[in-house]
């Protein structure tokens, strides 16, 4: 396989796994998959990051999003055991 066809399923498959946070979020049903709305929170994330209380915002994402992977995978596990 080519160097870019590699590239380009590797960016493919980023842009899926980003897609999917958007979904699993449940941002598509609460905006009803406005992608104005969407883009526009987005842009929103982008700019509070970009601002002065933008390495707290990150720190407070960053835990938010750990403790709903690690409740998700909690989950999950207790659902194989029964």
């Amino acid at each position: 396989m080519r160097t870019w066809q590699v590239e380009r399923r590797k960016r493919t498959r980023h842009l899926i796994e980003l897609g999917g946070l958007v979904v699993k979020a449940g941002i598509v049903e609460l905006t009803n998959d406005d992608r104005a709305v969407t883009y526009g929170a987005m842009l929103w994330i982008a700019a509070k990051l970009q601002g002065n209380e933008g390495s707290h915002a990150r720190d407070l994402w960053i835990a938010k999003g750990k403790l709903a992977f690690d409740t998700e995978r909690q989950e999950e596990q207790k659902g194989r055991r029964t």
